[in-house]
């Protein structure tokens, strides 16, 4: 594959057919340490994601869960 002068590629449609990237599905690109990763946009945001950072800074996981045990 080679990128276009307009900073554009080709998916092979064996590709897209596997992984369902039909016309107008938006995708994100992500940096990895490996290179990029490409994955299709979700609307449903992932579960980790959901709840990443929701103790806030300062608040340990075993104090949170002594908390919600009520111990």
């Amino acid at each position: 594959m080679r990128i276009s002068e307009r900073g554009q590629i080709t998916i092979p449609k064996q590709l897209r057919d596997r992984f369902g990237m039909n016309p107008d599905v938006e995708v994100e690109i992500t940096p990895t340490e490996h290179g990029l990763l490409i994955q299709k946009r979700t609307a449903a945001r992932h579960p980790v994601e959901r709840v990443y950072a929701i103790l806030g800074s300062g608040v340990s996981t075993d104090d949170y869960i002594e908390e919600i045990r009520g111990r």
